[in-house]
């Protein structure tokens, strides 16, 4: 069964617009309130209860009653943590033990956009067949229980402090961050208020950016996305190292004080390096997109490197798969199982900061045995029921930049869970010709879609 409305992280789209409508969304919440709760065996006239946390856009609004609306009328409680992380909602919903966790958030996406994504009683991303279960679901009509079993509302006022002291809990008793400066970039995201305080209460000095939020300058020119920002705020402030989140936090950027950035690859071999000092890691699941460097520096150090498809959830699956701990991808997700159950950028942050505390290092130091490969990435916009698959000249066009490439290089088509994109990415020791190639390849798409 295909999927309809949830790509690689839910469901996600332009407001207004079919799926991101209040109707749909009431709908959505009444059909994952019949999926999510029909098996839970809970004490008789107790209700299942789910959590909603959102991030700042002003659209979460109205699509946290919509959902709470749907799921009322499906006969199931709702806890609204009103603006907090992704990630938090990941924790809450495990920590108090509810069914589920919701987060209304379209992550890095403009504030046009939102999204609806899931979280399992465990805080873990739903698996597959249980997102097929709710698309299933939203093809029936729309009930509603009977009064006596109407689900109700209530706030938790305190879920901003519970996930801050989490957050500072997975960092080392023994260190603190006394005496460094750090530049933080929110991208007036879900973290706006949450994690300068969770680097200011571990002993840093915090200088911010992007924490003035408005409900419609979310990742706006800020963030883990735009980080232009990071690296002006760490020269202008004289920061030690540079910490830049995306819109609802769960992934990041750093840099180090001379305003260069690291991507998750580089930031998942400098964990990668304490946790083998450490002896406590076996191998490093990356995604399509990792870097073939550090594939390589892996390799050096003895540790293994699996590649899942691209997306947060799939690099979860293969670490269960794998019995391993530490996975990302280079976009800056970065799963720590010893330390949380999803991608959490405060979290990873913090275990760079550690590893670094370690060592004595700063980052670029840290990063001083890998040097990434040269990596282009050009995003062509997808014509409405264009199938690039079935295009002979891309196919034979890819095969041809392979050959160029011979051993020094990959070539990587895919298209975006989120967006109507298809991602052209070729990597290679050469910068000049992985633009020239990726550039070539991308002409090809745009050519074969105008045909």
């Amino acid at each position: 069964m295909s999927r309809r409305y949830f790509g690689t992280d839910g469901v996600r789209g332009r407001v207004g617009q079919t799926p991101i409508t209040p109707e749909f969304v009431m709908r959505l919440g009444y059909a994952a309130g019949r999926a999510l709760v029909a098996t839970e065996h809970l004490p008789a006239g107790e209700h299942p209860a789910v959590l909603i946390g959102k991030d700042t856009r002003v659209s979460g609004y109205m699509l946290e009653a919509a959902l709470e609306a749907g799921f009322a009328a499906a006969g199931v409680d709702t806890v609204l943590a009103k603006v907090v992380p992704t990630p938090a909602v990941a924790y809450l919903t495990r920590a108090l033990r509810l069914q589920a966790g919701v987060v209304i958030s379209a992550s890095h996406n403009p504030f046009e956009d939102n999204g609806i994504k899931f979280f399992s009683a465990r805080g873990t991303k739903l698996p597959d067949e249980v997102e097929l279960q709710i698309e299933a679901l939203l093809d029936e009509p729309m009930g509603c229980m009977e009064s006596a079993r109407l689900g109700k509302a209530r706030r938790i006022e305190d879920a901003p402090g519970r996930y801050i002291e989490f957050c500072k809990s997975t960092f080392p008793t023994e260190l603190d961050l006394r005496g460094l400066k750090i530049a933080l970039d929110c991208a007036h995201g879900a973290a706006y208020s949450i994690a300068p305080r969770v680097f200011h209460e571990l002993g840093a000095e915090v200088v911010t950016v992007g924490c003035s939020p408005n409900g419609m300058n979310i990742n706006d020119g800020v963030g883990a996305t735009a980080t232009a920002s990071l690296s002006e705020a760490v020269r202008a402030h004289g920061a030690d190292i540079g910490i830049a989140l995306d819109g609802d936090a769960d992934r990041l950027m750093m840099s180090d004080a001379s305003g260069r950035i690291y991507d998750g690859d580089e930031l998942l071999y400098v964990i990668a390096g304490q946790r083998l000092r450490e002896g406590r890691i076996a191998g490093v699941v990356g995604t399509l997109m990792t870097n073939l460097a550090l594939e390589h520096a892996l390799d050096a150090m003895g540790l293994g490197l699996a590649r899942a498809k691209v997306g947060d959830r799939y690099v979860l699956e293969t670490l269960h798969q794998n019995g391993w701990r530490l996975g990302g991808e280079n976009s800056g997700h970065i799963i720590d199982l010893d330390r949380h159950t999803t991608g959490d950028g405060i979290v990873a942050a913090l275990q760079v900061l550690a590893a670094l505390r370690r060592q004595d290092m700063t980052l670029d130091q840290a990063c001083a045995g890998l040097t990434l490969y040269p990596q282009k990435l050009v995003n062509v916009k997808l014509r409405p029921g264009f199938d690039w698959r079935a295009a002979p000249i891309i196919d034979r066009t890819r095969i041809e930049v392979e050959g160029e490439l011979a051993q020094r290089g990959r070539v990587l088509l895919r298209p975006s869970g989120t967006e109507p994109l298809l991602r052209v990415m070729v990597e290679g020791q050469d910068a000049a010709e992985v633009g020239r190639l990726a550039a070539r390849l991308a002409d090809v798409v745009t050519t074969a879609m105008a045909a």
